[in-house]
């Protein structure tokens, strides 16, 4: 055929021509191949709707065990009208501090988020723990003194006294269950945005040893001030027992005072 002819007479003189025709046509395609190739492998791998609503479910599970970060409004504990905040699934459980006044009020000498190890967990926590929750719980306070200071500072407590155990003496007497590392007043902040666990039975049951009716410090407060003959907020009378009972979320108040006033014995 004249044209095969014709490529062949052109092949033949100048072959260099041809070669590099020939070589750039089969690059060319071969490039356009691999970039397709690629640009499939990219949308494959990039996670579904489904897989990122999955992915989203999994990470707030993991943080804390059932915790939460957010909350409806409509599920934060109301107060009975002697200012004791009600939780239907626990009627026995009655503090009258949220965690908000707990902190904004003054206490654990501003360390109660601090960066700690801990021995139940075998993890380490940074001072970003406190997040966790609402930030207008922290309104207006130091972050760094008041909320995660290594340093225990009497003057940051209400009652200007330190209380308490160390983290190491309650890990220690096994009362420190691993979902909430920090202890109590952590089992309370997320308890208080409505996570629930096996844990709070437990956990309410220690609130009432503590404060309850028949709380040990509570009613050791009582008998003080009905002995000193001082009135129920006298402040002088056991401050170390009042930031005590502060920190289980409980202030004094005079119906519960009235009420066990009369079987002190003086």
């Amino acid at each position: 055929h004249w044209y095969c002819c014709g490529c062949f007479r052109l092949f033949w003189r100048f072959p260099k021509l041809f070669m590099r025709y020939f070589t750039f046509g089969f690059i060319s395609k071969f490039t356009m191949a691999r970039k397709r190739a690629l640009a499939t492998e990219v949308e494959e791998s990039k996670p579904s709707k489904r897989q990122k609503t999955a992915s989203k479910s999994k990470g707030t599970a993991e943080h804390g065990e059932g915790s939460s970060r957010k909350r409806n409004v409509d599920s934060v504990p109301k107060r009975d009208k002697h200012g004791k905040l009600v939780f239907p699934d626990f009627p026995d459980f009655k503090p009258n501090l949220t965690p908000k006044e707990v902190l904004q009020a003054g206490s654990f000498g501003g360390t109660y988020f601090r960066p700690i190890y801990s021995s139940v967990t075998g993890q380490k926590y940074s001072s970003d723990v406190y997040k966790e929750f609402p930030s207008e719980w922290f309104e207006g306070l130091n972050i760094k003194r008041q909320v995660t200071s290594s340093v225990y500072r009497n003057e940051g407590n209400t009652y200007k006294v330190k209380c308490g155990g160390s983290l190491e003496m309650w890990e220690s007497s096994g009362w420190i269950n691993k979902q909430d590392p920090y202890g109590w007043f952590q089992w309370y902040c997320r308890f208080y945005l409505g996570r629930r666990t096996e844990d709070d039975r437990r956990q309410v049951d220690r609130w009432k040893n503590c404060t309850g009716d028949k709380g040990r410090w509570r009613n050791n407060l009582i008998s003080k001030c009905v002995r000193s003959g001082c009135a129920y907020d006298n402040f002088a009378v056991s401050p170390v027992v009042r930031q005590t009972l502060q920190h289980w979320a409980y202030k004094l108040n005079k119906e519960d005072f009235d009420k066990y006033a009369k079987k002190v014995k003086i």
